[in-house]
């Protein structure tokens, strides 16, 4: 009998969530089998076994968020790896007393760390008909689709993600959930029995996982990071009509373009040009340095069914309109599904955050921690606009971004933010 006990699967963190087990007592799981689903401050991860053998007891409840190192689950008949099976997993996850790391994981302080692929394909669930991964059930969840009235693609018939994603429309980047109707009842009386304790009227809502990160995260940059704020209007006219065109063009047929491709590309391009803003500012033993950095891995804000995320496009600088538009869209869907990588979120070097999808024209959004700037997409509405004395109707937004005063001074933000603005104005700017 072995004891598998939480393992750091490598962000050097000292708690996890146990979200869902995918196994029960008695169940037979092989060395790599997923045996749990749990979440820590970064994100959604798929736990595999060490040990081959048969699923004895599970130690902790779904729900119950535990210490690094804590027997979470026995297995029977897992002495000794299987014949041809290498098992190191094992020797590192029974070593609970030193904070063991999961093979397949990477230590804490890797950045490069990735998720290790699974031997095995996910099992396709079939129910009332309809079959889809495990996966693509929790995303039509998550985005409120009922399976049956998805049309599956699949080569065996099964519904897969791009299926659910296309049927519930969600053209636009980051708008992982629909925002939910307001209820009929916009104001109700809760009945209050005698005697009954005064929390029955609220509901308590336990601070954990990537809520408790997300709001570590954002006390300490704004109150260690002097924030400034600005902003512009910009008429992106034709920023919509060389989006229009990009659709047309059959190299981006397969791949989702909006305004944002347009914007994170106008963003690379004014770092080139202001790459103060791509900054960290250091404490160091002699004293604190600002370090700018000479990439971009370019963060994007995303909601997700589980939080507030902010995955990155590691060296996007070095990517065309067309790879970026690929990397934009694999980030999207990976957010979407919860499993962005504690690695996806690592390194980033300056922020976008997309507010115009949920029908803000502006903000002032606080810094990701670690970096120097994080710059704000409005809505792009029809509005008056004056040229040469004349009213005319123009596609309008508004760019406002906030920044580290320690790191940018006042005429460094606004030519950087003038540079994106005159990007979206004219994007042929992008040729130079």
């Amino acid at each position: 009998m072995q004891t598998y006990n939480l393992p750091d699967v490598g962000e050097g963190l000292t708690e996890a969530e146990i979200v869902q087990w995918h196994v029960k007592p008695g169940d037979a799981v092989a060395v790599n089998d997923v045996v749990a689903e749990i979440e820590t401050a970064k994100s959604l991860v798929e736990l595999p076994s060490p040990y081959a053998g048969t699923v004895g007891e599970l130690l902790v409840a779904e729900g119950d968020t535990v210490d690094v190192g804590t027997p979470i689950l026995t297995v029977a008949g897992a002495d000794e790896a299987p014949a041809g099976e290498k098992a190191p997993d094992a020797a590192a996850a029974d070593d609970a007393g030193s904070g063991s790391v999961l093979v397949g994981y990477g230590s804490g302080g890797d950045a490069t760390t990735r998720r290790r692929k699974q031997k095995r394909e996910a099992p396709v669930a079939s129910t009332v008909g309809v079959v889809a991964k495990p996966p693509v059930r929790k995303l039509a969840r998550d985005l409120g689709v009922d399976l049956k009235d998805v049309n599956a693609t699949g080569p065996a018939g099964e519904v897969t993600r791009d299926d659910v994603v296309k049927h519930a429309d969600q053209a636009k980047v980051f708008r992982n959930i629909e925002t939910p109707a307001w209820p009929a009842e916009r104001e109700r009386s809760i009945p209050v029995a005698s005697g009954s304790p005064a929390d029955d009227r609220y509901e308590s809502i336990p601070v954990k996982g990537v809520r408790k990160a997300t709001a570590s995260g954002v006390v300490k940059s704004a109150y260690t990071a002097p924030h400034v704020s600005v902003w512009t209007d910009v008429d992106a006219s034709r920023t919509m009509e060389f989006v229009k065109r990009l659709k047309a063009q059959p190299q981006f047929a397969d791949v989702r373009v909006s305004p944002l491709l347009v914007f994170a590309k106008a963003l690379i391009w004014a770092v080139q040009r202001t790459p103060e803003v791509n900054s960290a500012w250091v404490e160091t033993e002699s004293g604190a340095e600002i370090q700018v950095r000479g990439y971009v891995n370019l963060g994007i804000a995303a909601a997700t069914p589980r939080g507030l995320i902010v995955p990155n496009i590691k060296d996007a600088h070095q990517l065309s309109l067309r790879e970026l538009a690929v990397a934009l869209q694999e980030l999207t869907l990976t957010a979407r599904e919860g499993k962005s990588t504690p690695a996806d979120q690592q390194g980033g070097t300056i922020t976008i955050t997309n507010i115009g999808v949920f029908g803000m024209d502006a903000g002032t959004p606080i810094i990701n921690a670690g970096e120097a700037g994080i710059v704000a997409m409005g809505a792009i509405r029809q509005k008056p606009w004056v040229v040469d004395g004349e009213v005319r109707p123009a596609w309008v937004t508004t760019v406002s971004g906030s920044f580290d005063h320690r790191i940018v001074d006042g005429d460094k933000i606004s030519r950087f933010l003038a540079d994106i603005a005159a990007v979206l104005e004219e994007p042929a700017l992008l040729l130079d």
